[in-house]
């Protein structure tokens, strides 16, 4: 098994800005690679390793599930997956599992979010709730812009997932506007606190 890491910044030499935009790089046992999206299916992926494709695809595709086919730099599919229905949902009906927001990740996105129909998240069903899983910032950037409806696709999460909803929902947060815009040291000091201690409390 090959050490794959994701890039979670958005200053980083050995990357295309736009694709560390979009959370779409990745050291491979130290080497860059780069997986950007082209369409609401379709992205490619580069680096020098090709024997690492599949790993590389199979964990990117944890984030963004709707991606289903894979090409090569020039253009070759290197794999395609099994298609996800891709649904509208209007954001509303949506419960966070998350309180805050990145005011650093919001600058980012809005260098490829322009319209609701770039925002494809992820939700769980529950008990007639709706849970976004990811996509936060998103979610939020779509509130700011007085947006109605974003893009989703249904998958499944561990129970973990629900003490984050109840812990949001103590905290008023219902629906998307209600989560807090916090500079980007407040949300790492914070969200990260709070996940350390949750996981904490379970062991």
């Amino acid at each position: 098994m090959m050490e794959i890491k994701r890039i979670d910044t958005y200053t980083d030499h050995r990357f295309s800005q736009k694709v560390l935009d979009q959370h779409g790089c990745f050291l491979i046992e130290g080497m860059p690679c780069e997986v950007e999206i082209l369409s609401d299916f379709e992205a490619v992926v580069r680096g020098k390793d090709r024997n690492a494709y599949p790993q590389l695809m199979e964990q990117f595709r944890f984030y963004t599930p709707h991606i289903s086919k894979f090409y090569d730099d020039c253009g070759k599919l290197i794999r395609e997956y099994p298609a996800v229905p891709v649904f509208n949902i209007a954001i509303g009906e949506i419960q966070p599992s998350q309180f805050f927001v990145d005011e650093e990740k919001i600058a980012a996105i809005r260098r490829f979010i322009h319209h609701p129909q770039d925002i494809i998240i992820q939700v769980m069903l529950h008990n007639g709730s709706c849970i976004s899983l990811d996509g936060h910032t998103r979610l939020y950037e779509a509130v700011l812009n007085g947006w109605n409806t974003v893009r989703a696709v249904e998958v499944t999460a561990d129970q973990n997932i629900l003490g984050f909803v109840e812990e949001a929902k103590r905290r008023n947060i219902h629906s998307p506007k209600d989560m807090k815009l916090v500079s980007h040291r407040e949300y790492e000091e914070k969200w990260n606190r709070f996940c350390a201690e949750y996981f904490q409390r379970l062991e």
